[in-house]
């Protein structure tokens, strides 16, 4: 028998913010977090606007040591899941621990420390290369170190499906509580690749926006004038629990999670399909895991990611599946505010979309002045939007034609 799953604490570092309630309070204000690069000079490159973290201080959750030793997309998943643990006033005491598993998923793991130790190797030589270059390299390390923080010594777990990433591990942590492998479980992802081969290597593909004169304005999904999608960096780390272990300890619930699904378009190694194939039979699919039909669901928090076939696609596969409902879908992507959190985006927009079911409130896909004839769904446009709904899907898809979807619904006993 399939077990409950529900949501218990949420955890994030965003370009919006360094919480879920900062971050929350932006996108519903419908503020972009994108702006110049920082991190790097990007004087010589041909987009150098990204979404990066504002003001975040590290040492507010690890040494000077562990700043020195950790990339930071290994920090991020500290500190986001702190503040999911704090949140959700877990206690995880000898017998839980056993039972609590990590999956956190990360598209490209400790790339910044790859590039920075490549220098010095070439600069000075292999015996000046650090010994931490290889554990903050692995993505899973990530789930890793979490694990340790906490002491969490049930499953860990890290998917590797780019974009897809963070919803692939919300929607495996699901599956591990649902049929009976953990009773709670970190869920989410993380990246920090804001860095100079990642914007070249995106360049080169002509993925990103190069809109370097209006940054705030550059991640326009569903916009006829979209030119790509913006970098940015992050982390979402939820706690999923089975429903009776978090009765037992008077725990707040957020959202239940109901369904997951998982396709491969087998088709190209970063475009999608026409009708995007894939992305329809990965919602069908989390609708049949939940048991519901596609009237039943009210919002879907969309992987729109301002790229010219992404956004199209996307929308013809949503009419597919939901056909004549699709007219009454209220969609939005909250990319329009965040960029492209590569493989944290499943887990932060797995926060937002609990979120959204908690508060009645639909965040806004912002830049949306002139929508493209060929992506003509209720976006939930510029305005956060108030709407009671009940039950919500996120998409996230991903390079080599991954695509993942998890439905959610607003708890009731």
């Amino acid at each position: 028998m399939r077990r409950r799953v529900v949501i218990t604490g949420m955890g994030a570092v965003t370009p919006l913010g360094n919480s879920v309630m900062d971050t929350w309070s932006a996108l519903c204000a419908g503020r972009s977090g994108i702006g110049p690069i920082t991190k790097f000079d990007a004087a010589d490159f041909e987009t150098r606007i990204a979404g990066e973290l504002k003001n975040f201080d590290p040492l507010v959750y690890v040494s000077k040591k562990e700043v020195r030793r950790l990339d930071p997309f290994i920090i991020y998943c500290l500190a986001s899941a702190e503040m999911a643990v704090a949140d959700s006033g877990l206690v995880l005491d000898e017998p839980r621990a056993t039972r609590t598993g990590v999956v956190i998923g990360s598209a490209i793991g400790g790339l910044t420390t790859l590039e920075k130790e490549k220098e010095i190797l070439s600069r000075n030589g292999p015996r000046r290369v650090s010994p931490f270059t290889i554990p903050s390299v692995l993505p899973n390390l990530g789930a890793g170190q979490v694990s340790i923080r906490f002491g969490a010594r049930g499953p860990v777990n890290c998917p590797v499906t780019a974009c897809a990433s963070g919803t692939t591990a919300v929607g495996e942590a699901f599956r591990l509580i649902a049929f009976d492998y953990a009773d709670v479980v970190f869920a989410g992802g993380a990246d920090a690749a804001i860095s100079p081969m990642a914007v070249a290597g995106f360049n080169a593909m002509h993925a990103i926006s190069q809109r370097n004169d209006e940054p705030q304005k550059a991640s326009r999904p569903f916009d006829l004038c979209r030119d790509g999608f913006v970098l940015s960096e992050g982390c979402g780390i939820l706690i999923l629990e089975e429903l009776d272990s978090a009765r037992k300890r008077g725990a707040r619930i957020y959202a239940e999670v109901l369904g997951y699904g998982a396709t491969s378009d087998a088709f190209h190694l970063a475009v999608p399909p026409p009708g995007h194939e894939g992305a329809a039979r990965c919602m069908h699919a989390a609708l049949r895991d939940a048991g519901m039909t596609p009237s039943d669901v009210d919002y879907i928090n969309a992987h729109g990611t301002s790229t010219p076939l992404n956004d199209q696609y996307e929308t013809e596969a949503i009419k597919s599946v939901f056909g004549e409902h699709s007219s009454r879908l209220a969609v939005s992507s909250t990319k329009s505010m965040t960029g492209h959190l590569l493989g944290a985006t499943g887990g932060v927009e797995a926060i937002f979309t609990a979120k959204a079911l908690e508060t009645g409130i639909l965040p806004p896909t912002i830049n949306l002045d002139q929508p493209d004839p060929a992506c003509d769904l209720d976006y939930v446009p510029h305005s956060a939007r108030r709407r009671d709904i009940q039950i919500a899907m996120s998409n996230t898809f991903g390079f080599g034609g991954v695509n993942a979807s998890i439905l959610l619904k607003k708890f009731f006993e």
